[in-house]
Parts: structure tokens; C-alpha cells; sequence
């Protein structure tokens, strides 16, 4: 693998926090954006190592003030478990490290205030691992409601049928079936539909939510969610999605305007309005790098890992060339903006009122119908 010059900075040694996502994304994401990653840290010191010697990391840690310490790194990459991101974050920012976290964010809104007032009191670029953000399609289609192509947004819909948890169960890793810890599908994958619907509709007003299981192998975490929402901006919307059924997976995203109508299909974004329908072409502003890291980890010939990384490596490189741009003080190389803290502290309230409204709807007074 090859690194440029400005990898001797110390601020673009980073160190990953986490051996599952870590390993799979963030280490060739990284690299691919021009960091040198100098060590891996772990909670267990023998596959820690291990892992980090497949994956060509140099030094491998199960503390990470010993790693910082150690390697003299400036940035701090955390994929560990959600309960654990406050306590590694703020560790990572009082030791002066720019921060790249992975989502969800953590565990409750107060957690994201402070994790956010000690990021802008250490002046620290704080950044989230909302990838999506970058996807040609998801960009296109914020771009195209700001520049008014459907007029004002007024109702949304954002469906998704899956089986994840069902075929991938038994590799999840523990913390993901433990409420307490930061597990379930609303935090998985809700965090990044209500990032998409703040970066690309609008400010959440008000939900009304069930939080629900389809498969069995979901234990005591809900592997679906159904949101009713309003945002501050009038529109009313719905999103919801399961990651435990059966069949091929689907989904439905439309916004509808007064002057039109947004939708994806696929890989291809259309617009429809008084004129007819027509499909958007993707700017090149908008497209993805191509990714040349070599994926060293075996991990990566199992079905869980190719469908993942098939769909997370090529944003998350641009995010982290993002994080490195803004470490360097340089343009970015993506119109799109990154989420930071700011937003993961928006996205947790939202978060915490879904959870609050699905509790409230546990023993609901049901109207009967003559």
C-alpha cells in the first residue's frame, strides 16, 4: 500500500478503536484517504494482535491513552460499541486527538451534549461515521430539494424490507442484542434514515413510533421500527423497516412537493413535475473514488462482510477524506457536508423521542369500530 508524503504528520496518524468495523472499513478507508494507521486497539490483547498483524497495523493496544501514547497519533477512529464511544471519545479529545465516531453516536442525549461541548472546547475536528451522506443518489437528491425541484417537500415515505439480523445473526457481536449497550435496528440503521431525512427534508418536529421484532433471533432488541413523524418544516412522513423478514429485500424512498415528485429506483434518482417524469444524472461533483486498498482481512470472503463493504467502503473513503481535508484545513473534496457532533446530538434526541413514544404505545387504548 502506498501513502503520500503528508502521512508523517503526526495528525493523520490514526488509530482505530474496534476489530470488526474497524478492521473492515475504517483501517482501507483510512489508508485509501492518505492516513497512516498506527495501531489497532482491542479488548482482547491475542486476537487483537492478531488481527492487527493481517491487516498490517503495526502496533496493536487494549488501552487507547497507551496507544495514543505509544504511536503519537492525532487521530482517533472509534468503531467500538455504542456505550463505550463517550468514555473512548473523550479520552481521545483531552489528549488532543481529532475524532472520527462511529454511530450511533451513543447512548442518550445528554452523553452527545457533553461529547459535544468537549469537542468545541478542545477545538477538534469531531466528525460521524454517516457515510450515506456521500452516496451519489442520497447527495443528488438533497441537492435537488434545495434547489427547489419539487417546490416545498410536503410528505415522504422511507420503507426498507430486509433480512439482516435474520441472516447474520450469529455474527453479530453481542453488545447489538443488549438495549443497554446501544443495540437494535433503530440505532443501526434508523440513525442513518434520520440523518437522511434531516440532511435532505428537514428538521424533525414530532414522532409516534413502535419499535417491534420480526424474527425470533432478535431476543430482547427490536429489529424493526415503524416512525410517524412531522418536521419543523410542515412535511409529514413515515419511515419504517424491518431487518428481519423473509425474501428479497426492497425498498420505497419518495418525497412529494408542490411542484413535484423525488424518488430512487435503484441507482438512478427521478424527478417528476408538470412536464413529465425524467431521470437526474449524477454530477461529477457527486461521484465516489474508486477504491484500490486491498481488503488484507480473511473476514472479508464472508458473505456478511462482501455485502457490507460493497456498500459502505467507497463513501466512507470520501468521509474520510472529508475528515482529512478538514484536519488540514483545506477544501473539501465533497459538496456535501459531513455530520459531526452537533449532528449526532440531533439525531439522539430524535432517537431518544422514538424510543419514548414506542414505550408510551406499549398498552395502547385502541378505538373500537362499530
Amino acid at each position: 500500500m502506498t501513502l503520500d508524503n503528508s502521512a508523517a504528520n503526526p495528525a493523520l496518524r490514526a488509530i482505530v478503536v474496534g476489530t470488526g468495523f474497524g478492521c473492515r472499513i475504517q483501517v482501507p478507508a483510512l489508508r485509501a484517504a492518505g492516513f497512516d494507521v498506527v495501531g489497532l486497539v482491542g479488548t482482547d490483547r491475542a486476537r487483537t494482535s492478531a488481527r492487527a498483524a493481517i491487516n498490517q497495523v503495526p502496533n496493536s493496544f487494549t488501552d487507547l491513552t497507551e496507544a495514543i501514547a505509544h504511536t503519537g497519533a492525532g487521530t482517533v477512529a472509534i468503531a467500538a460499541p455504542p456505550y463505550e464511544h463517550s468514555a473512548l471519545s473523550l479520552d481521545a479529545l483531552a489528549l488532543g486527538c481529532h475524532v472520527l465516531c462511529e454511530k450511533p453516536f451513543v447512548t442518550s442525549v445528554g452523553e452527545a451534549q457533553t461529547l459535544l461541548d468537549a469537542a468545541v472546547t478542545a477545538g477538534k475536528v469531531h466528525m460521524l461515521g454517516h457515510e450515506f451522506r456521500f452516496v451519489p443518489q442520497r447527495a443528488l437528491v438533497a441537492r435537488a430539494i434545495a434547489q427547489g425541484l419539487i417546490g416545498e417537500p410536503r410528505f415522504a415515505s422511507l420503507v426498507g424490507f430486509g433480512g439482516y439480523v435474520r441472516d447474520f445473526a450469529s455474527d453479530l457481536p453481542r453488545w447489538w442484542f443488549d438495549p443497554a449497550m446501544g443495540g437494535g435496528w433503530l440505532g443501526a440503521s434508523g440513525s442513518h434514515i434520520i440523518d437522511q431525512i434531516r440532511t435532505e427534508i428537514g428538521e424533525f418536529a414530532s414522532v409516534s413510533a413502535d419499535l417491534t421484532k420480526v424474527c425470533d433471533a432478535a431476543e430482547r432488541i427490536e429489529d424493526s421500527f415503524v416512525v410517524r413523524f412531522r418536521l419543523v418544516n410542515g412535511v409529514s412522513g413515515i419511515m419504517q423497516q424491518t431487518s428481519g423478514a423473509l425474501g428479497p429485500a426492497t425498498g420505497l424512498y419518495r418525497v412529494a412537493g408542490t411542484k413535484g415528485t423525488l424518488w430512487t429506483e435503484g441507482e438512478a434518482v427521478w424527478l417528476a413535475n408538470m412536464e413529465g417524469a425524467r431521470e437526474l444524472t449524477v454530477p461529477a461533483d457527486l461521484a465516489l473514488p474508486t477504491v484500490t486498498e486491498p481488503l488484507l482481512d480473511p473476514r472479508h470472503e464472508s458473505t456478511e462482510w462482501q455485502f457490507l463493504t460493497s456498500h459502505e467502503i467507497a463513501p466512507y473513503t470520501r468521509l474520510c477524506e472529508v475528515l482529512r481535508a478538514r484536519i488540514e484545513g483545506k477544501c473539501s473534496p465533497s459538496p456535501a457536508a459531513p455530520a459531526t457532533f452537533a449532528d449526532g446530538l440531533a439525531c439522539m434526541k430524535v432517537i431518544d423521542a422514538i424510543r419514548e413514544s414506542a414505550k408510551k404505545r406499549r398498552t395502547p387504548r385502541h378505538h373500537k369500530l362499530n
